[in-house]
């Protein structure tokens, strides 16, 4: 379509949008990591699956400490400050690897995740909703799944290359400082881009646009709005289910004897490809039909495939945690723009508790409790419940939106 209003971006957003587009790719990247690690060290430090889930929670504990503050701060001083900000704690808590390789235990090795997590939250909070301000508003969450696209690209390649390097055929694994001192490098450099770079912010004439700067009002008005509350909800079911099955694929598929730890490592690499191509196809969809209606199709499907997944009936059932992947691309971002979408100047504020809810990554801890407890099948019921939540969200708004459509047509 030609329509300026159905484009992606315009002109003037276009360099912003790339720019802050390649961020995806790093926390993708560190991310995805995670799920690597968490086998990792149960292999190298002898631990259970349980005390390994404490990488995901120490991280996304950050998210949660951490999102107001980044609000509050990205509100105050903008956008490009809050990037800058997040991705110098980003490469600090990388660059820890090293000294954390050194002290050899593992509680290092978690003091630094937690400073990656808070890192981490600072970036997202400023990332996410900028991008659903740089264009036409009919395609804002369109764009944002466009942007999330290149956070399913990092996904992929940390779990390929990291996993390849950490789990060698050989008796020695690699040494896990390696590629956190590389990545810190790189963030760090990136933030020195970022601070010479000029982003534009986005103004709004709501009348909220100075009191957002000091953060309470705005903070309390966001709860006001049904869609945003349902949203958030949504939201933190969405990471629940999602980080705690990336987290416990491997453990998942290796416990079955299906595959080696180095082969399960490329297999959820191909998942997450399915995850990348998910949200490329789901952001040209979107440019078509309603974000709503995907977002319930797309709910069902992962409803359908998780509950394959439960019936554990071998590589159909292997095939069905595949699709999962398909199905949830585009749940973020999706669920994340139409929670923001009309609050204007409250976009920041409501930004920042939706970052809030990576915490539910530690439901990882009680999907491993519970496969410490019963077997490695019972605990795919936690996801399920999540992905019903996201999609009775999307059949209130799908609900909602049909009402909206049949009385402007009776009007």
């Amino acid at each position: 379509m030609s329509d300026s209003k159905h484009k992606l971006t315009t002109k003037e957003y276009l360099v912003p949008f790339i720019l802050i587009t390649s961020l995806f790719f790093l926390w993708g990247f560190a991310r995805a990591i995670l799920d690597v690690l968490n086998k990792h060290f149960q292999n190298e430090l002898h631990i259970s699956i349980t005390q390994s889930s404490l990488i995901q929670v120490t991280t996304y504990l950050g998210y949660f400490l951490m999102a107001i503050p980044a609000g509050l701060f990205i509100n105050r001083y903008g956008y490009r400050r809050g990037v800058v900000f997040g991705l110098l704690l980003f490469g600090m808590g990388a660059l820890l690897f090293i000294p954390g390789a050194e002290a050899g235990t593992f509680y290092a090795f978690l003091g630094a995740l937690f400073i990656i997590g808070c890192g981490l939250t600072f970036l997202e909070t400023a990332a996410n909703p900028y991008v659903t301000e740089l264009g036409p508003k009919p395609t804002s969450t369109s764009r944002l799944n466009f942007s999330q696209s290149f956070n399913g690209l990092g996904c992929l390649f940390a779990t390929f290359a990291v996993g390849q390097f950490l789990f060698r055929d050989s008796s020695d694994s690699g040494n896990v400082a390696v590629p956190y001192a590389i990545l810190g490098v790189l963030v760090l450099v990136i933030a020195m881009v970022f601070a010479r770079v000029n982003l534009p912010e986005i103004k709004h004439d709501d009348g909220l646009e100075e009191k957002a700067k000091y953060g309470r009002e705005p903070l309390l008005k966001i709860w006001h709005h049904r869609t945003f509350v349902y949203g958030l909800m949504a939201l933190l079911a969405y990471e629940v289910s999602e980080i705690s099955i990336n987290s416990y694929f491997i453990n998942f598929v290796t416990g079955q004897g299906w595959m080696t730890d180095r082969t399960a490592s490329m297999v959820l690499t191909g998942a997450l490809a399915f995850f990348m191509v998910g949200r490329f196809v789901g952001s040209w969809i979107m440019q078509r039909i309603e974000a709503e209606r995907m977002l319930f199709i797309c709910g069902v499907g992962a409803v359908a495939c998780t509950m394959t997944v439960l019936m554990n009936i071998g590589t159909v059932s292997l095939c069905a945690l595949l699709g999962i992947y398909l199905f949830e691309a585009i749940m973020f971002p999706t669920i994340f723009s139409l929670a923001v979408r009309g609050l204007g100047s409250l976009t920041k504020s409501a930004s920042s508790i939706l970052m809030m809810t990576p915490v539910g990554g530690c439901g990882f801890l009680l999907m491993s409790v519970v496969a410490d407890a019963t077997d490695l099948v019972v605990p795919f019921m936690i996801p399920l419940l999540g992905y019903i939540v996201v999609a009775l969200f999307g059949f209130g708004l799908v609900n909602s939106s049909d009402k909206e459509a049949k009385r402007k047509a009776q009007s």
